[in-house]
């Protein structure tokens, strides 16, 4: 295995050059958790990983709760299954709303303020069902509790990791908040043994290779349950060592897995990157700033053969998606040619009308 291969294979395990899911709790559920700061790319990101991909689909899913889009993990968005959101906070939720006390005190977000919270939203969403982030922002308003200075974001965000509240159906295309006991109401309970295995399981089947930092960065459960995790499943995994680093590959594991040549327009911090602490082996040193801004965004990127050779935009229009190019290095016609067809799957996955208008780094 070379440094190349790893990134192949990345694509591999990840699903994403061989979509093999027909729904996208089935996809969800294969990488476990999925990051979604960006509420349309991260249904893309579950779009590229299935066959026949369609938003209205993935909307569906949404809607009906199967999957659901919360702070999870790490203290950002993710997408869950709604089966797996319970045990998942069980390992996360504790970490995080620590992290967050400073914070917190810093807004002055007191313990009694939070109740006052919590006790506007449970009656709030027990009457209306689900409420849009504006429509909570005006509630807490009217109870004399401001929502300036990011305060708004601290208490949905803790009433998600305190399992008050969890995405809702969309409403006028804008995500609503439900509560968590009427959203899910069969809870999955794992022991905390039997949650850290489960947890390492979904990881490296789905993003193998990988090394156990890659693994403690996106799970952001401590490093001594990090080996623990990787303790339980070790039997089910090999280690195979590049550059003096060990990464854990699946005994089921076919040595072609890493031969497929691929052409793919990935969405804006898609697992491919950002579920690893080192992307050196799909992102070179030069291209990085090219690819993920100084203060952490993650553009959507155009992949060939594993390796990120540009980024690409779009301007979701009402019947087409005029969709901009650019290409770190010089880009023949066959390259151009696959990025095109790749372009008009992600407009039959919107039903619309796909649009190249401007492409850098085209050699013609």
């Amino acid at each position: 295995m070379t440094i190349k291969d790893i990134s192949m294979m990345r694509l591999e395990s990840q699903k994403i050059t061989s979509p093999g899911f027909k729904t996208a709790s089935e996809v969800v559920g294969w990488m476990g958790a999925i990051q979604a700061q960006s509420e349309s790319m991260s249904k893309w990101a579950i779009g590229v990983r299935m066959q026949n991909p369609m938003i209205k689909n993935i909307d569906e899913a949404f809607n009906k709760g199967d999957i659901l889009r919360t702070h999870i993990l790490r203290p950002t968005w993710h997408l869950v299954r709604a089966e797996d959101i319970h045990w998942m906070l069980d390992l996360s939720a504790p970490k995080i709303l620590s992290s967050l006390k400073s914070r917190h005190k810093e807004l002055e977000l007191t313990e009694s303020v939070i109740l006052k919270c919590h006790k506007i939203i449970e009656k709030s969403l027990s009457e209306a069902g689900h409420l849009t982030r504006q429509e909570l922002a005006d509630l807490f308003n009217n109870a004399g509790i401001s929502t300036e200075e990011n305060r708004l974001s601290h208490i949905l965000f803790d009433a998600e990791l305190n399992r008050l509240v969890c995405s809702g159906p969309f409403k006028d295309e804008k995500q609503t908040y439900s509560l968590l006991s009427k959203r899910v109401q069969v809870i999955k309970k794992l022991s905390k043994d039997e949650a850290l295995a489960e947890l390492a399981s979904r990881y490296f089947r789905s993003r193998f290779p990988a090394t156990i930092e890659d693994f403690i960065w996106w799970s952001n459960i401590s490093v001594t349950d990090a080996r623990k995790a990787v303790h339980y499943i070790k039997s089910d995994f090999s280690l195979e060592t590049v550059g003096g680093i060990n990464y854990y590959i699946p005994l089921t594991v076919s040595e072609d897995v890493n031969k497929k040549n691929s052409v793919l327009l990935l969405p804006a911090y898609d697992e491919f990157l950002i579920s690893y602490r080192d992307r050196t082996s799909s992102l070179t040193k030069v291209n990085n700033r090219k690819a993920v801004s100084d203060n952490g965004i993650f553009y959507p990127l155009i992949v060939v053969n594993g390796q990120v050779a540009g980024t690409w935009k779009r301007n979701i229009q009402k019947n087409s998606v005029p969709i901009s190019l650019t290409f770190f290095q010089p880009a023949g016609k066959r390259i151009l040619q696959a990025v095109n067809e790749k372009a008009k799957l992600y407009g039959e996955y919107l039903n619309k009308n796909v649009e190249l208008r401007f492409i850098s780094g085209y050699a013609k």
